[in-house]
């Protein structure tokens, strides 16, 4: 299995436009919808999502492209080293390579900052964009498929996907080791159903259990359960960035899951102390 297209979905003159930009615009926006969803059945102003989109998805963009030029992923791809020596091609985002923990971040200091001039309540607003979040994570790893990476280590599952050799990273490139008939986990595809159905559950719960939440509580429970889909879908990728005998995402992930898992237990004991 691989993509019947190339990255390049069209060109125009001298202008491309990739497969990645437009599953990931796709995902922006599905991502809104669903979090202007949410705002409305809370009864607020859905107004207020779109109103702060740009500012949210543009401090994103630069939190996920930090990320990703100061990693030091192996096998070969692009990270601080490069980028230190090519300064110029840290802003060829159209070729890869955004961290999700970055434009989590962003994203978040973007609703933040908007929520503080508008005079909302933040930790409201990021309840209703986490779900969203969610949705746009499981759209926008298809661009990963597009652009044949974020795929791991060789399988014979019949989903397995086809990586020519010009898109193979380290030890993959060894064609006698690993012929062209090796097929590879699609990580980005474990990763976007994962995402799907995290998303699917954080809006059941906040449809149906809007009664017994606080502001805030969809982030949290948004980003407890990122935590997990990541930690184990770190598991193949052979391209992380490593700290010691753990990916950094995985020892990102511990850190977020076990602040949120305590924030939520916290909210909830503090809450019966005062009722």
């Amino acid at each position: 299995m691989q993509p019947p297209f190339s990255p390049v979905l069209v060109t125009i003159g001298p202008v491309s436009i990739f497969w990645y930009g437009l599953l990931i615009a796709t995902g922006i926006m599905l991502g809104a919808r669903v979090a202007a969803f949410l705002a409305e059945d809370a009864g607020e102003n859905p107004d207020n999502v779109w109103d702060m989109l740009m500012v949210v998805v543009l401090i994103a963009l630069v939190g996920a492209r930090l990320y990703h030029v100061f990693s030091s992923p192996q096998g070969g791809m692009l990270g601080w080293d490069y980028y230190k020596k090519n300064p110029l091609d840290i802003f060829a985002i159209w070729h890869g390579g955004l961290g999700i923990y970055g434009a989590l971040a962003g994203g978040a200091l973007g609703v933040v900052l908007f929520c503080h001039f508008r005079k909302l309540n933040v930790m409201r607003y990021l309840g209703f964009v986490a779900p969203g979040a969610a949705i746009g994570q499981s759209i926008g790893r298809w661009g990963n498929y597009m652009n044949r990476e974020l795929y791991g280590p060789p399988t014979t599952l019949p989903w397995g996907l086809d990586i020519p050799p010009q898109y193979r990273i380290v030890p993959y490139t060894d064609l006698t080791q690993y012929p062209l008939s090796t097929r590879f986990h699609p990580t980005f595809l474990y990763e976007s159903l994962a995402c799907f159905i995290l998303c699917i559950l954080l809006i059941w719960i906040a449809t149906r259990m809007r009664d017994k939440l606080r502001d805030g509580d969809l982030l949290f429970g948004y980003l407890a359960g990122y935590a997990v889909i990541r930690f184990f879908t770190e598991m193949l990728r052979p391209d992380a960035w490593m700290m010691g005998s753990l990916a950094a995402a995985q020892v990102f992930a511990i850190g977020i899951l076990v602040v949120c898992a305590g924030v939520l237990v916290l909210r909830r004991v503090l809450s019966r102390q005062r009722a």
